[in-house]
């Protein structure tokens, strides 16, 4: 009985080892993963890609341009404990376009230099943004075009997620409102404001 015993508790023994070994590698496995899911800091450069829709209206017509959207996107943010602060610049082509009666109006590109603040929780980051917007109006009549760039601006909310060390994925929405110009062909002072909701990648570096 005492061999039995002894050999019960032998076992008993070696089992206790082998599942605290594998407990610590699992947890040793886990840590890594998650930090090579998460980024250590959102501090840094980055340079990233988006696609999305935009809609909105023209001023003094009736025509309410809408179409895709796709770009690119440059920043660099800092970080004091969870706070990040950041500057962000994008260019934009659009296929935003529409017709009134004899008047074609379309977005043909915009881009935007923007001041982003925000939240981190761990992997994740909420953040808003507002700035200085530009772009091109142009409207068509009777075989005549007419091209404004405008000056105005914009202002969104956004979130983005560390997705590994260097990637991250976001969404966001940005309401864009370029300032009038007066149009000879429209006789009318014309611009656009619209609003834009994207996906996109970063790359931070």
């Amino acid at each position: 009985m005492s061999r039995v015993a002894s050999g019960a508790l032998a076992l008993i023994a070696a089992g206790w080892t082998m599942s605290a070994q594998a407990a610590d590698l699992y947890g040793s496995r886990n840590t890594v993963n998650q930090s090579l899911l998460r980024p250590d800091s959102w501090a840094g450069p980055y340079l990233g890609a988006n696609i999305g829709y935009a809609w909105g209206s023209v001023a003094n017509n009736p025509a309410k341009p809408s179409g895709f959207v796709g770009g690119v996107q440059a920043g660099y943010n800092w970080q004091n404990g969870q706070f990040v602060f950041g500057l962000e610049g994008d260019i934009q082509a659009t296929a935003a376009d529409d017709t009134f009666a004899p008047w074609k109006f379309s977005n043909p590109w915009f881009g935007t230099v923007r001041g982003r603040a925000g939240y981190s929780f761990n992997n994740i980051l909420v953040y808003g943004t507002f700035g200085l917007a530009f772009g091109e109006l142009r409207a068509n009549t009777f075989g005549l075009t007419e091209s404004h760039t405008n000056v105005g601006w914009t202002a969104g909310l956004g979130a983005e997620v560390g997705l590994t060390h260097n990637w991250s994925a976001k969404v966001e929405y940005l309401y864009v409102d370029l300032a009038n110009s007066n149009f000879a062909i429209t006789g009318m002072s014309n611009g656009y404001s619209f609003g834009t909701f994207r996906a996109g990648v970063n790359y931070r570096f």
